[in-house]
């Protein structure tokens, strides 16, 4: 099996496929009445090998897709409700159960949020963070370090990730500065002769000329050497898991000027221009485009460095739809001072808050070579703005050029790209397997969950269908 991405999907499914195995904890008493008694019908089976359908079947949270709700639930019963309940899970290491597999990414394991500010802090509370069987807070116990509001940084959980890697004995499966630029299905006979280019130092094969599979995925890429060079590789896999993520690819509003040189689309070019001194107290503010988290981390960092804004938007400030309106305030105290500025700051009305101009319900029209910025209201009217830089915060795509077309074909709506919260890629609720490609797997933002507590249901459901199809199911 090869995945495609490192980030906490990819790390959990790695555990997962390394023969650590979940059961249920004898005597533990989950909160879900139903639940605990369907628990409790077989807890010499390892979840892994029950049928997830039936145990996921009733649960109701934050996410739409089943086995996510059941993992979580599992691990952290009664979050929702500001419970600390322990998991009901025991963690087994069944090494005979293992299934070959290699992990590729660009950066050390954690994925993005290696790419991330790191003194960022995290939407999730942190032990939503962590993943199976080392709890995040224990491990920022050993650092001597408390959590603010119950949330973490985005260092912290980067240093997480890594030290989970290592503490799991995962690294051998781990393959980081690798870059994959081409995935497809190939025929097995076609390459039966071919001698396999093999990461594993171990040359555990991953893929063997006596399987009965008519056809296999051929991945192709690059992996960077510590001198710089590119040294390409080869590998065939009967399994590929795409665990990519969305941060690479910052989505554009398409409209003239945006690729003008002081028009950015990532939050780091204001960190860099405030570090180079290209912008200041006295300089033309900073168009911030948005109204995600990411536009208003943009703004906190501009307010705490006494930078003028103008922030556009098209949403209104009331819209149920605008993720401020979703946020309890007590627990995202600096969102909240946010979605106050963006309400009470209006162009039509100067407001308590200096260096700063909220625009609801207007779009950029166009950037011009001088600086000036075209914005237009609801009614047509237009408004311009002299700028000294602008930023587009308004979400990320995942790039899976490395797919034929795009990846179009595995959407829900084959028509339109890929998008982690409108189109996702269309997966077998209980397995995560592309319905339009068998033996590809996706996990994660591109099947639609976004948060780093629900993506390990997607990979309880990967192994399983995986464990399945390698006969490693104890009858």
């Amino acid at each position: 099996v090869v995945f495609s991405g490192n980030g906490p999907s990819g790390i959990c499914l790695s555990y997962l496929l390394s023969g650590y195995t979940p059961y249920f904890k004898r005597h533990s008493l989950h909160p879900h009445p139903i639940l605990q008694r369907k628990l409790e019908e077989a807890p010499e089976v390892s979840v892994l090998d029950q049928d997830l359908e039936y145990l996921s079947e009733g649960l109701e949270g934050r996410s739409q897709n089943p086995v996510a709700l059941l993992f979580d639930t599992l691990q952290r019963p009664d979050t929702d409700f500001g419970g600390t309940a322990e998991s009901v899970l025991t963690w087994w290491h069944e090494p005979d159960r293992a299934i070959p597999h290699l992990v590729l990414g660009r950066n050390a394991p954690g994925g993005a949020w290696h790419s991330i500010e790191g003194s960022m802090i995290t939407l999730s509370r942190g032990e939503w963070m962590g993943l199976p069987d080392l709890p995040f807070k224990e491990w920022l116990k050993q650092k001597r370090r408390g959590l603010r509001n119950n949330r973490a940084t985005a260092e912290d959980i980067a240093q997480y990730y890594q030290h989970y890697v290592m503490k799991k004995g995962l690294q051998k499966n781990f393959r980081c500065g690798t870059v994959v630029t081409s995935v497809r299905k190939v025929s097995a006979e076609s390459i039966s002769n071919h001698t396999q280019e093999d990461l594993q130092e171990d040359s555990g094969s991953l893929w063997n000329s006596n399987e009965k599979s008519a056809e296999v995925f051929q991945v192709d890429g690059f992996f960077k050497t510590v001198e710089g060079d590119k040294e390409p590789f080869s590998i065939y896999a009967e399994n590929v898991v795409l665990a990519t993520g969305t941060y690479d690819n910052p989505t554009w509003l398409g409209v003239k000027g945006e690729n003008l040189s002081y028009v950015h689309h990532q939050l780091s070019a204001l960190e860099e221009a405030v570090k180079n001194n290209s912008v200041g107290i006295m300089s033309d503010p900073v168009l911030i485009v948005g109204a995600g988290l990411t536009a208003a981390d943009a703004i906190l960092f501009a307010h705490h460095c006494n930078i003028p804004v103008i922030h556009v938007f098209r949403r209104r400030v009331t819209d149920p739809g605008l993720i401020f309106n979703q946020l309890p305030k007590m627990m995202y105290p600096e969102y909240h001072k946010v979605h106050q500025m963006m309400k009470e700051q209006t162009a039509a009305c100067a407001g308590p808050y200096e260096h700063y101009i909220s625009l609801p319900e207007h779009h950029v029209l166009s950037f011009g070579k001088d600086k000036k910025c075209i914005f237009q209201d609801k009614n047509g009217y237009q408004k311009a703005y002299k700028i000294s830089m602008a930023l587009v915060l308004t979400g990320s795509n995942p790039n899976l050029s490395f797919l034929p077309n795009d990846g179009i074909d595995l959407a829900v709506d084959s028509e339109q790209p890929v998008n982690p919260k409108r189109n996702p890629i269309d997966v077998d609720p209980f397995t995560y397997e592309c319905t339009q490609e068998k033996g590809l797997y996706a996990l994660g933002p591109l099947a639609g969950d976004n948060f780093v507590r629900f993506v390990q249901g997607g990979a309880l459901a990967v192994a399983s269908s995986l464990l399945k199809k390698a006969n490693k199911n104890p009858p």
